[in-house]
């Protein structure tokens, strides 16, 4: 139900009513551990779903990202990458390091809700409110932290198990004993590659699609806040704000990929990944795995906001 609070934070790309009416979005010491608990949730079922759904064109784009020029190229595209997947591994080739990211769902969306709502308690006004630039530096303080503590973490392990299968004999037999390995073998920065290029692709991905969503849910409203938009139209709308925030920055993602990889010690940093991509690949290189990136992040956003936004109307039901 739209109401003055809903009127009041209607600017917000962050704000989600049920976080309010049950207190969680309270200025600081007005929290609800309840409603963070149900956000904890109801985050993993979105994540764990909609990453099942989507994670053979996550597997498809990370290995054409990986895969340089030269000799030791091995896919000639999206269909020859899933053609000899299938071909050698069989179909559930297409899953592999899915274990990793389904382990990560649910402390990403604790860090990310989490800090967001530490990030704005301390900001916040005497009445409570975010100003624009509150607004902006909570969201993208939410996204650093993502990175640093879930995100940078799972990737790497993710790009890792991956980059494993593309090898003759690979030498991970699952996700524990793959992780055991690169802890021996590098320590504990073993999973940290890559960690100013996972920061710059949180934050972008953050403010790119918070705000790109926001200003078509305005444009649909036309002038109307009462005006409900329908959770199918959401979704065409996270669609739309995903493929924005792809082709904003895919070339970090691509950075970041290879900064993650089993070959990563060949770059010095990640500028050092950079000019190296740019002189021996050319700039198109920063854009491989576009297509199957796009198709992944357009489903992953439309499919988090709708289902997300639905569990937690769900369990406001029946979970006081």
């Amino acid at each position: 139900m739209y109401n003055l609070a809903t009127r009041k934070h209607s600017g917000n790309p962050f704000y989600r009513p049920w976080l309010e009416n049950n207190g969680a979005a309270a200025a600081a010491g007005g929290g609800g551990a309840g409603t963070s608990v149900k956000g904890i949730v109801a985050g993993g079922i979105t994540g764990g779903i909609e990453i099942c759904i989507t994670f053979p064109t996550e597997y498809v784009k990370t290995q054409l990202q990986l895969d340089e020029k030269g000799a030791v190229k091995k896919y000639n595209g999206i269909w020859d990458c899933v053609q000899k997947t299938v071909r050698t591994n069989g179909f559930f080739g297409l899953y592999r390091g899915l274990s990793v990211l389904l382990y990560g769902s649910i402390p990403k969306s604790a860090v990310r809700f989490g800090a967001f709502e530490k990030f704005k308690g301390q900001m916040v006004d005497e009445k409570g409110q975010l100003s624009n630039g509150g607004k902006l530096l909570a969201g993208l303080g939410a996204g650093v932290a993502e990175a640093i503590f879930a995100v940078t973490p799972m990737e790497t392990i993710k790009v890792k198990f991956i980059n494993d299968q593309r090898s003759a004999n690979p030498k991970f037999r699952g996700f524990f004993h793959g992780v055991g390995a690169i802890v021996r073998q590098e320590g504990i920065s073993g999973v940290y590659k890559g960690l100013t290029a996972t920061i710059m692709k949180q934050g972008s991905n953050q403010a790119i699609r918070f705000f790109v969503m926001e200003s078509l849910k305005d444009w649909y409203k036309d002038g109307d806040p009462q005006k409900p938009v329908p959770k199918l139209v959401v979704g065409g709308f996270g669609a739309f704000a995903g493929a924005a925030s792809v082709f904003g920055n895919t070339p970090i993602d691509v950075v970041k990929t290879r900064m993650q990889g089993l070959e990563a010690a060949k770059y010095k940093n990640t500028a050092d990944c950079f000019m190296k991509i740019w002189r021996n690949e050319g700039p198109l290189a920063f854009y491989k795995g576009t297509v199957p990136r796009l198709s992944r992040v357009c489903l992953d956003v439309a499919i988090t906001f709708m289902i997300y936004d639905s569990f937690m109307e769900l369990f406001n039901k029946f979970w006081k």
